[in-house]
């Protein structure tokens, strides 16, 4: 937690937790039994698992039908930490497309062994041990490069200040939706896909994305395939371009300009992926997630 105080007038204990770009929550820390079910029917209880409740939280966090965020890093306050040695450092999820989402479908969310992700197709990465700079709470994995179609755009970014990272690293994450590259890498993977789609351009009046186009479908875009230490992955065409709206698809990447990269969660649609910190290893497996 950015920090934590008590507030003897209201009896309560508050937190702050920022999460970058002006993104942050304010509210009461509160004690819970979380109850989780078995695959095999059954269920388990564990007690006081510390919640924050939200009184004063950034829009971003709460749009659509999202409730909070669920933290899974490696800081000490993330559920992952606080359910221990109960699921063996071991969680798995199943991301599906968001407007599929809109249904009566979600995303699946697995711990302990049904985590393991096991199977043909499987391909797995080293998690980077961070050192330093505040940075040891993120999942750090290697990136050797990207691929659009038959062009292979090889990664760098800029190693972090006071850290042991390298100009490989890339940090995964599913908290946020589009794909975040250093800014010489983005705009390689841009000219590549504008070399190969040979349709109208769209603007975007979101000013999300650098990138759209007016098409009827994405039979005409390229492949994309990241290229992880160990592991290629090829993403999902819903997750290598995005649609915005009926009948507008975009490249579902953006530039930074800092070096920043972050492999998110549109990267990871219809990908089980899994993560086990015993290991030290993230997992994919390709997977219909809707019917996973």
């Amino acid at each position: 937690m950015e920090d934590t105080s008590c507030s003897y007038g209201r009896d309560a204990s508050q937190y702050t937790l920022d999460y970058g770009n002006g993104i942050d929550t304010h509210g009461d820390l509160s004690e819970e039994t979380l109850t989780l079910d078995f695959a095999s029917g059954s269920f388990v209880s564990f007690p006081k698992i510390v919640i924050g409740c939200g009184q004063n939280n950034s829009e971003p966090l709460y749009n659509g039908p999202n409730s909070g965020v669920i933290g899974f890093g490696s800081g000490d306050t993330s559920l992952i930490k606080q359910l221990g040695s109960s699921i063996g450092g071991k969680f798995s999820y199943c991301l599906i497309e968001e407007h599929t989402s809109k249904s009566n479908r979600s995303s699946k969310l697995n711990f302990g062994d049904d985590a393991i992700v096991t199977g043909d197709n499987v391909v797995s990465t080293p998690i980077i041990k961070m050192i330093g700079n505040r940075q040891k709470d993120y999942y750090y994995l290697t990136m050797k490069a990207f691929s659009v179609g038959n062009t292979r755009i090889k990664y760098r970014g800029f190693k972090r200040e006071g850290t042991n990272a390298s100009t490989h690293n890339i940090i995964i994450d599913s908290g946020t939706n589009v794909c975040i590259l250093p800014h010489r890498v983005y705009y390689k993977m841009e000219s590549a896909v504008k070399k190969v789609v040979k349709l109208p351009h769209f603007q975007d009046d979101t000013d999300t994305f650098r990138l759209c186009y007016n098409t009827t479908s994405k039979q005409n875009f390229p492949s994309i395939t990241a290229h992880f230490k160990d592991a290629y992955v090829k993403l999902d065409s819903k997750g290598a371009f995005y649609s915005l709206y009926k009948g507008v698809e975009c490249f579902a990447f953006i530039p930074y300009k800092n070096g920043l990269g972050l492999f998110e969660n549109m990267a990871q649609v219809n990908y089980l992926v899994g993560y086990d910190l015993n290991k030290n290893m993230v997992s994919f497996k390709s997977t219909n997630c809707t019917n996973y």
